[in-house]
């Protein structure tokens, strides 16, 4: 099984940042691969349609509000990796701003080599991330 985990620090509280990101339907809003979130089965699965074509289907495994976290899977997608389950958590750095962490495990679809299925999923948080700098101008 391939684990990614990368962790990103941001100048703001943690509950500002999780305002934005906390949200299970929120990824257009902040992650540029994302075009529009379509929420299904009553809000436990997001259709993710992404920019240039494709699509992904998630299921959102649980949320904790309080810890400021929620895990998903990926039902469906063109991303090559299968079984694959992650978490977004946000936490108090200790010094009044932000680490946002988002880790996965999975493993590589059949016919990737993992360490391309790796180096796929770590550049869809590092866009999430740069992104997320950009926008708090960092």
């Amino acid at each position: 099984m391939a684990k990614v985990s990368m962790n990103s620090v941001f100048a703001i509280s943690p509950d500002e940042i999780w305002k934005l990101i906390g949200k299970f339907n929120a990824l257009p809003d902040w992650h540029p691969a994302v075009q529009s979130s379509k929420l299904e089965d009553n809000g436990r699965l997001r259709r993710l349609s992404l920019l240039g074509g494709g699509e992904i289907v998630e299921r959102l495994e649980t949320i904790d509000e309080k810890d400021r976290l929620y895990r998903y899977s990926i039902i469906s997608g063109p991303l090559p990796v299968a079984n694959y389950t992650a978490t977004l958590r946000v936490r108090d750095d200790g010094k009044g701003q932000s680490l946002v962490e988002w880790s996965s495990e999975f493993e590589p679809a059949i016919g990737a080599p993992e360490p391309d299925a790796i180096r796929a999923v770590q550049t869809i948080y590092q866009t999430g991330f740069d992104s997320l700098k950009k926008m708090f101008g960092m």
